[in-house]
């Protein structure tokens, strides 16, 4: 091969990399820029006086005199529209039977639609679910709602041949000529008034447990258990891979035993993460009894038995690529194969095994399945040390799964789906960034 055609190999290597980091790069802005900006959703927002007198009331935030002076405000500005509709139901009375009965069913569906976006009605019993005690919280979703009070939508299926059409009628139409007519101009002229929408910082997203299946308040109980899971199965993982490592590396010879463990230890690596998950439940919790019922323990052990395939094998090469002349030397001093291991051996591998241990640890934080049948539930309060012993945990991974296909308010609660997805993204990067700082720390050491 000439000079020039090595030259023109290298550049053409060269520019390959060069793209295929940029390209890597590219990708990862295409699918974090969304999360990103819909995540930072659940902390940025307009938040309404009803999001406030929320937070008032069930967290305890806020200044009460501030608040309740808010509240009497906007339900003074509600009055009007609250009024309107008293006077209907009064003007109902004198209607002809079969007119008041096609009304009523009108002023129901009317009457639904302001509760969702006001909260309950003047005079009527104070719902026990938070999610029915208060309007909208959030302005962006007041909007819709306000668009669903507004207008109705139905759809125009006349022609068979074709899809049916979506149609949006003015809901004013519907009674028009009645004494309820003017809510309809009133309550889109003043809906800010009524509702106050203020920019806010909601930090406390990060820090507050869930009220009512996440409809208000914060996703700290499943940060601290994504944590607790990805922290306990790493620190299960982590010795045993290490050691197995090191009898591949140091002890094992060429039997056909040894080479069954590896043929075993690579088909681990294979196995569907939803098979360790039953293989959890059936073994830690009901053979051995770890726990009563799903908990943190036994979650963390089946993802320890997960990611420890990933940690031999790379714990195993970052052993092998210790020159073979720092254990001739240790053993030239005197030193056993075991000191030579755990003093010399062992210390210049570790960069490469916490390489083994970061990339573990983002696979143990993100898994689903296997914390499915064994640690995860859908709600729950922040757990303690002991408590991990024997109770489940709420996990980011799980109830992002759970809200995105099982919550029966979806479209609700986009911005707390989001706002765990980022949550998860940073938890991640956090513990790799704390492992790639410790492993450039040791490298520097065994630098000199």
């Amino acid at each position: 091969m000439t000079r020039s055609t090595r030259k023109l190999l290298d550049k053409s290597f060269s520019s390959l990399g060069v793209f295929s980091i940029l390209f890597m790069a590219g990708s990862l802005v295409v699918i974090l820029a969304p999360i990103v900006v819909r995540g930072a959703g659940a902390v940025a927002f307009r938040a309404t006086a009803e999001h406030r007198r929320m937070m008032l009331e069930q967290f305890g935030a806020g200044d009460r005199a501030e608040v309740e002076a808010e509240t009497a405000a906007v339900l003074a500005e509600r009055k009007p529209l609250f009024d309107m509709l008293a006077g209907f139901r009064i003007e109902m009375k004198s209607m002809p039977f079969k007119r008041k009965r096609e009304f009523e069913g009108k002023l129901a569906e009317l009457e639904g639609r302001i509760r969702e976006l006001f909260g309950p009605l003047p005079g009527e019993p104070r719902p026990v679910l938070p999610r029915m005690r208060y309007g909208q919280t959030r302005w962006d979703r007041a909007k819709v709602k306000l668009e669903a009070v507004l207008f109705t939508e139905t759809y125009d299926c006349s022609d068979p041949t074709k899809m049916g059409v979506l149609v949006r009628k003015p809901r004013a139409e519907e009674f028009e000529g009645t004494f309820v007519a003017a809510l309809f101009p009133h309550l889109e002229a003043h809906a800010g008034e009524m509702l106050r929408p203020r920019f806010t910082i909601y930090w406390r997203f990060f820090t507050d447990v869930s009220r009512d299946a996440h409809f208000f308040g914060g996703i700290w109980p499943e940060l601290l258990g994504t944590f607790y899971l990805t922290i306990g199965a790493i620190a299960f993982a982590v010795p045993v891979g290490v050691l197995s490592a090191v009898y591949f590396a140091e002890y094992a010879g060429q039997s056909i035993v040894n080479a069954v463990l590896r043929m075993l230890i690579n088909t681990l690596a294979g196995v569907p993460s939803v098979v360790f998950g039953l293989f959890g439940l059936a073994f830690f919790i009901n053979a051995v009894h770890l726990s009563e019922s799903k908990s943190v323990l036994a979650g963390s052990l089946t993802l320890a038995l997960l990611v420890l395939p990933t940690i031999i094998r790379a714990s195993e090469e970052a052993i092998r690529a210790v020159p073979q002349t720092y254990k001739e030397a240790a053993l030239s001093l005197g030193a056993g194969k075991g000191r030579a291991v755990a003093t010399v051996i062992l210390p210049a591998a570790l960069p490469g095994i916490l390489t083994g241990v970061i990339i573990s640890m983002g696979r143990a934080a993100g898994e689903t399945a296997p914390i499915i049948f064994t640690a995860a539930v859908s709600v729950g309060d922040p757990l303690g040390i002991l408590e991990t012993l024997s109770q489940p945990t709420p996990a980011l991974s799980w109830n992002v799964y759970n809200l995105s296909t099982e919550h029966q308010k979806l479209d609700e609660l986009r911005h707390v789906q989001y706002g765990m997805v980022l949550a998860l993204v940073a938890v991640v990067l956090i513990l790799n960034m704390a492992a790639i700082i410790l492993r450039a720390r040791i490298s520097r050491k065994l630098k000199g």
